[in-house]
């Protein structure tokens, strides 16, 4: 049975998952923004390998995150599924970037850097990344007048990217992206079509199947079919650059092999 770290399993696709993953026999390692959310967890906790609290808005939090995950042990997959949708503005995080920003991408790219190399990486993304083309001249909103859409597409833009990126420069790890669709969570409203064990499968596949078909690289899936992402994530150059930036930001070095 496999070990898996689910970022923000208290509801929602994670909660799902962490279900999913439980129910099969699996390790399974949560994460709570706060004390407070963790509370939502119930009895998921008792059954989980640990449990792990800290606020992906805040890069010293998230920081701490990984100090958790690295203390349990090392994981055989991480799902990084916590993210926001639209923010009605740009909002400022402890270290003053934009929160779609520090939540959706810095915040993975964090973990990703600084926890243990796990055997599997999963990226969840959306199918709306396709209009985040050509985010990297004002990564952070500070030019821009904002668009909540709009950061919203180009962070997940970025982790396709980063999984693209990652399967090029780690080759002993298998990393992918999922768009799971709309699915009826509090996110997605209850008007949704996908449903939530729907949205929640092709990433726990990822990370615990022996498929042949699972295990693979460097791919853009949606409901365990893979498609094509947009022309700049599969690019190396725009990988690159992307890595380059967020490095400036956060302080943190990936590593290259």
């Amino acid at each position: 049975m496999a070990t898996i770290f689910i970022t923000g399993s208290t509801d929602g696709l994670g909660r799902a998952a962490a279900q999913s993953l439980l129910d099969q026999g699996h390790r399974v390692v949560l994460h709570a923004r706060s004390a407070d959310r963790a509370a939502a967890l119930g009895g998921l906790t008792s059954r989980a390998k640990g449990l792990v609290i800290g606020d992906l808005r805040s890069a010293a939090e998230t920081r701490s995150i990984a100090d958790q995950v690295n203390a349990i042990g090392r994981m055989d997959a991480v799902i990084h599924n916590a993210g926001v949708y639209t923010r009605p503005s740009r909002g400022a995080t402890p270290e003053g970037h934009a929160e779609t920003l520090a939540i959706n991408t810095l915040a993975p790219f964090i973990l990703t850097a600084l926890i243990a190399r796990p055997a599997r990486l999963i990226y969840l993304s959306s199918g709306l990344h396709r209009g985040g083309e050509g985010s990297l001249d004002d990564l952070d909103w500070t030019k821009r007048a904002w668009n909540a859409a709009t950061a919203y597409a180009e962070s997940k833009l970025h982790v396709v990217a980063l999984a693209y990126a990652l399967a090029r420069r780690w080759p002993n790890v298998l990393c992918n992206a999922v768009d799971p669709g709309w699915v009826r969570t509090k996110m997605g409203g209850a008007g949704a079509p996908v449903d939530i064990d729907t949205g929640q499968r092709t990433q726990t596949w990822l990370a615990v199947s022996e498929d042949p078909a699972a295990l693979v690289s460097g791919r853009y899936w949606h409901h365990l079919e893979q498609q094509e992402p947009a022309r700049e994530a599969t690019d190396p150059r725009f990988q690159d650059r992307l890595i380059g930036k967020l490095s400036e930001l956060t302080g943190i070095e990936l590593p290259e092999v």
